[in-house]
């Protein structure tokens, strides 16, 4: 009976009533730390769909069972709330990508639905609902994606992934999976399998933005217009391309750079570079054009180009071996 007040199969956790959700978050208030030695309570959905959620914000495989406590925002608010140790959230967000194989029944199948950006916005936002209207304040739950009742979801840097790319790019993981994992369905393994590339280009898009202060790194256009974040105006991508980089150089933040549009394809494109000690050069004949041509000059002159990247003292520079890539690949040398 517990269970179907609860909800049972994967509508519980993406498609839950307003009565299931009572009764999943009233478990959760009503929950004890377990006793030492004692074996801890399966999470709830709920509690299991935030969980899946908070990987928009944190990586869980940098984190061991001896740094867990360490875990960055909002691992931490979780674990307090669902009365449970940190490893016990990252635990759960590694069973939802299928990095370990003892996830609960119907897991992967509701985190590969959860790639949906529309089906997670509002199963996010009902579990946030049924928690303020059982008391669970911010400071207990924040709301650690930033939408309630505003703004809707939006990953970052999804225009620089090609659907073929990431296609080419997930064969031999998908042919590891068939014979590792021959309980999940194929479809279910794809569907996850690109949610995880998306979530991490939103990870690494994020970082970028914020290690370049949301700034335009070759003008200083900010991003933040009338108090507001205005997400179009500004892009966060690769110096070295995604369809070129390795797994690790896909989500390494030194390989990105933030850009007003204009800058972004002028770099994208080899109209300009930056060398190693950050001062940008022009490809050959930009600079004659600019002469004759008013409109170029106001997009590439200097103003609005600085002579170097603009970078706060706080900002990690860019890497250099991506760097001299994109001078050898991608640059119009001549």
């Amino acid at each position: 009976m517990a269970d179907e007040l609860m909800g049972v199969g994967a509508s519980a956790f993406i498609a839950p009533t307003p009565d299931q959700l009572r009764h999943q978050w009233l478990s959760v208030l009503e929950r004890q730390h377990p006793s030492a030695g004692k074996r801890q309570v399966n999470l709830v959905p709920c509690e299991v769909v935030l969980s899946h959620r908070a990987s928009l914000l944190m990586d869980h495989r940098k984190y061991g069972s001896g740094s867990a406590h360490r875990a960055e925002f909002p691992v931490q608010h979780l674990a307090r709330l669902f009365k449970r140790p940190p490893t016990s959230i990252l635990a759960k967000m590694a069973n939802l990508d299928g990095t370990r194989s003892n996830g609960g029944r119907f897991e992967l199948e509701v985190a590969a639905r959860l790639g949906d950006v529309e089906m997670l916005q509002g199963v996010y936002l009902r579990i946030l609902d049924m928690a303020r209207a059982l008391g669970i304040d911010p400071d207990e739950l924040p709301d650690f994606l930033g939408i309630e009742g505003t703004s809707l979801i939006e990953l970052e840097g999804q225009y620089e992934l090609d659907s073929s790319e990431i296609e080419r790019s997930l064969e031999s993981k998908l042919e590891k999976w068939e014979r590792e994992r021959t309980d999940v369905p194929i479809e279910t393994t794809e569907r996850l399998l690109v949610a995880a590339v998306r979530v991490g280009q939103h990870r690494f898009a994020q970082r970028v933005l914020n290690n370049h202060q949301h700034k335009c790194v070759f003008c200083g256009l900010s991003g933040i217009i009338g108090g507001k974040r205005r997400p179009r105006m500004l892009l966060a991508s690769h110096i070295k391309p995604w369809r070129d980089s390795t797994d690790r150089e896909r989500v390494d933040h030194t390989n990105g750079f933030t850009a007003c549009p204009t800058h972004d394809i002028a770099f994208d494109t080899g109209l300009i570079t930056v060398d190693q000690d950050l001062s940008l050069r022009y490809a050959p004949g930009i600079e004659d054009d600019m002469t004759v041509s008013p409109p170029l000059r106001r997009a590439l002159g200097k103003p609005p180009l600085h002579d170097r990247l603009i970078l706060a003292e706080s900002s990690v520079r860019p890497d250099v071996s991506y760097l001299t890539w994109h001078q050898e690949e991608i640059f119009v040398a001549g």
